[in-house]
């Protein structure tokens, strides 16, 4: 197919995830391979109205792929979600001549993307950049894999202190509608319970979950909290009940926040999101626009936005299963 694009721009958006700087890095690097201009939008949308442009080589991404964060910058733009907004933010494409974007983010970016693609037929590519995993159409979505061993490692360390004290500690992890830190992680560190937004546990089974631990023999426990779990308004009021209704049970929270956003991404975030930045580069030469590129079974695949980000987070029943039996 005859080569069209000339000038690809790259931004991201919403919430930062290790690997970020990997992604970009491949973009800007497929372009120069391909001999197209590639064009650096910083502060994500807002950047687009800005006119917050940078051009950017195979030499302006060295030494990033090992850093956190994203060096264009991200934020959340309230102008873009309105239409004068995108209009100034197309008017300013045009103006520096640039033919097609791709976007690293999550279902927030994919949804602006979209409703950008329809009011304007631009050609966009998105790439899932998000700790949280919660994007259809992709196995792994970059930061996520980051971000698991970083709440492991705390968890761990944690435990320590739990077992010294013979305490029991709630541990709050991100995932405000996705489970899939909390439960990996839980596994990963040898929780006693594990609560995700997708289920609701109850407090009566948590209670007696816990009572079982105690006259097993455990002297101290771990329970990783997604914070949109469902029990209690939050993780300090969910505390104050089991203390309340335990009264064998000293109760610790250690709220994780945006330390698993931090750092530098793993070996896997890195591939991955080298792959998927070879792939959006690929994708927009042969003419596709208004996809997401994933992964999934180890191979590149391009899924619409709409897919992308439809319907609510699926937990995998086999590993649920695989927690309950090993929290014994």
């Amino acid at each position: 197919m005859e080569q069209k694009i000339k000038n690809i721009g790259v931004l991201t958006s919403g919430g930062d995830a290790p690997g970020m700087n990997a992604g970009i890095r491949a973009v800007v690097r497929a372009c120069a391979y391909h001999k197209i201009k590639c064009t650096g939008v910083f502060r994500g949308y807002q950047g687009l109205i800005d006119n917050d442009f940078e051009e950017l080589n195979a030499r302006s991404v060295r030494n990033i792929i090992n850093r956190g964060g994203t060096f264009l910058k991200s934020a959340r733009s309230r102008m873009f979600m309105t239409e004068k907004g995108r209009a100034k933010a197309y008017e300013n494409l045009l103006s520096q001549e640039i033919d097609a974007l791709v976007v690293i983010g999550g279902d927030g970016t994919f949804t602006g993307a979209t409703i950008f693609n329809k009011e304007h037929n631009f050609p966009i590519i998105g790439i899932p950049g998000t700790i949280d995993n919660d994007i259809r159409g992709t196995d792994y979505t970059i930061g996520y894999d980051t971000a698991l061993n970083t709440v492991v490692e705390a968890i761990d360390k944690i435990r320590d202190t739990a077992n010294s004290h013979n305490r029991l500690f709630l541990v709050e992890v991100m995932g405000r509608d996705a489970g899939d830190i909390a439960l990996n992680a839980g596994i990963g560190a040898g929780a006693e319970e594990i609560l995700i937004p997708e289920e609701n546990l109850g407090t009566d089974r948590l209670l007696e979950s816990l009572k079982r631990s105690r006259k097993s023999g455990k002297t101290s426990s771990i329970i990783v909290v997604a914070e949109g779990d469902q029990i209690g308004k939050n993780i300090f009021e969910l505390a104050e009940f089991i203390e309340t209704n335990l009264e064998d049970y000293e109760v610790r929270v250690t709220v994780l926040g945006h330390i698993q956003r931090g750092g530098s991404p793993s070996c896997y975030d890195r591939v991955l999101a080298s792959r998927l930045g070879i792939g959006a580069v690929d994708a927009l030469i042969d003419g596709k626009k208004d996809i997401m590129v994933g992964i999934k079974d180890k191979k590149i695949t391009f899924v619409p936005f709409d897919l992308a980000i439809s319907g609510e987070n699926e937990i995998d029943i086999d590993l649920r299963r695989v927690a309950d039996i090993t929290s014994i």
